[in-house]
């Protein structure tokens, strides 16, 4: 798994290089400039360049940037913010350096940033490059940064961020206004931010730009976020015995689906064989079974009487307690809906605790709202939510949660036990040992009823197989987006279905095993 850092460590990194180590931040920000000119001419065909500087070192990095663009010839344009004595000092320094060579390079020109009247220029260069402010910045942007965001995003140019986009928090991810970056390089280490919520839609393809120095001071530095690896995807898949069988592949019970919604239980079901679950027994409303036996393929249907409701009911807890025992896992959730009896249902069943594992999805989240949650053992339990979802199980605002997800993650999970698997761009996995792990495939396609149902399905497989929850989660997660960005490829990501993620797992796997050796 790849680390990711907050704002604080990376000053730290940055204090130990300067001060341990003796490096001059005029040095570091030299070695960042190669770096980021190096990456943007790699990836992309451009003739001439725009960079928009700020008063910090970001900017400084910018500054330095421009002289190799100039150097090697490509027209090149600055917009700086403020007066040359209210920069860093190592900013003033690239500043007045990159001043001095503009009477010999007349393809260079600078301009002090008066009015959005200065960005007109921008139209007439390929690329653009943010470096108005650092990682160490916080808060929603304040003016002239507001609106000069606001204004570059709307030209249809390539942008590249240095080191993170305009407006994001690092440390949250969050921004109300942010640059929108084709690519961004970061510096030193890879920040959090980048990776999740709205640095995920902003920060576009992530490089890591070296500073000059090695990852022995990053190593030793305590982090609690990390992105998903396919070495991780793959160390999560359950070696297959050669004298196995059905029973001993796994055994899944999923308690899914209702007469309302008798999808997301095909979905479910399915979803644990396709991961290698030996055997996947389905709970059905008995009334409404002819809606679900003829998809469900080798899924084996465990009706229990609804007295034509379509629901669960609480007396229903007795009469699939021995297919619960009997399972390895059991997912709950899927399409049961939200009758107060099915509410009930759900709740008896977590209190019981008679089963091995589970995983709880959905309407059976629903089920705990309203702090019912907090009266219950959910230790080693796998919760599967959106983030609305979450939001209403824990009873914060949507909208306060977005600006804080990890904190609200980390703080469910070390009260409860449980584990969390935050379902969105990207997927956050939250472990009840303090660790958030960031998952790196998946697209929009996954934005469509039902692909939730595989996911859960696919979870409850793999864990049926193994004792490790951590490894089941992260190689199902990984699994779900990999196989649709092999769809995509063929399908677009306007027409992808959720049962095409079920039919596409062999593929993903394929794909993982190859990329690994």
């Amino acid at each position: 798994m790849i680390p990711l850092f907050t704002a604080k460590q990376v000053r730290k990194l940055d204090d130990y290089a300067i001060n341990r180590l003796g490096l001059p931040g005029i040095v570091l920000m030299e070695n960042a400039s190669r770096e980021i000119f190096k990456r943007i001419i790699e990836n992309f065909a451009i003739s001439s360049v725009a960079i928009i500087c700020g008063k910090g070192n970001n900017g400084g990095d910018g500054f330095a940037v421009a002289r190799h663009f100039v150097n090697a010839g490509y027209k090149t344009r600055v917009i700086y913010l403020g007066k040359k004595n209210e920069m860093t000092a190592d900013a003033g320094m690239n500043f007045s350096v990159l001043k001095k060579i503009q009477k010999s390079h007349p393809q260079l020109s600078i301009e002090k940033y008066t009015s959005l009247k200065s960005l007109a220029s921008l139209n007439h260069y390929d690329l653009i490059c943010d470096a108005l402010l650092g990682s160490g910045a916080k808060g929603n942007l304040r003016e002239p940064y507001l609106k000069i965001v606001k204004k570059v995003n709307k030209l249809e140019k390539f942008k590249v961020a240095i080191d993170i986009p305009t407006g994001l928090d690092v440390d949250t991810g969050y921004g109300e206004v942010i640059f929108r970056a084709d690519t961004t390089i970061t510096l030193g280490e890879y920040k959090r931010g980048l990776f999740f919520n709205d640095g995920y839609a902003n920060a576009g393809k992530i490089f890591k730009g070296s500073i000059g120095i090695s990852n022995n001071f990053s190593n030793s530095l305590t982090t609690g976020e990390y992105l998903v690896e396919p070495e991780d995807a793959i160390s999560g898949l359950p070696k297959k015995q050669v004298n196995i069988h059905k029973y001993s592949a796994g055994k899944v019970l999923c308690i899914c689906g209702s007469s309302a919604f008798p999808g997301a239980a095909v979905l479910a079901s399915r979803s644990a064989l396709a991961v290698g679950a030996g055997a996947s027994v389905l709970a059905f409303p008995e009334s409404a079974r002819n809606l679900i036996q003829k998809k469900l393929g080798e899924v084996v249907v465990q009706t229990f009487t609804d007295g034509n409701s379509g629901y669960l009911t609480v007396k229903n807890l007795d009469q699939l307690k021995k297919k619960v025992l009997w399972a390895d896992t059991v997912a709950v959730g899927s399409g049961i809906g939200r009758e107060k009896e099915t509410q009930t249902f759900v709740y008896d069943l977590i209190k019981s605790r008679k089963f091995n594992n589970a995983v709880v999805d959905a309407d059976a989240i629903f089920a705990l709202n309203k702090n019912r949650y907090k009266k219950l053992n959910l230790k080693n339990l796998v919760f599967t939510p959106h983030h609305a979802e979450f939001a209403n199980l824990i009873g914060a605002n949507i909208n306060v949660l977005k600006k804080d997800i990890l904190k609200y993650g980390h703080q469910f999970t070390k009260y409860t036990g449980a584990y969390l698997v935050l379902k969105g761009a990207p997927t956050i996995i939250f472990t009840p040992g303090g660790n958030a792990l960031i998952n790196s495939t998946g697209n929009p396609a996954l934005a469509k009823f039902g692909t939730g149902d595989v996911l859960t399905g696919m979870i409850a497989g793999l864990l049926a197989q193994q004792t490790d929850i951590e490894k089941s989660i992260v190689t199902a997660v990984y699994l779900h987006g990999l196989a649709a960005d092999i769809l995509i490829s063929k399908k677009t990501e306007y027409s992808l279905m959720a049962n095409d993620i079920i039919k596409f797992l062999p593929d993903a796997i394929h794909f993982l095993r190859k990329s690994i050796v």
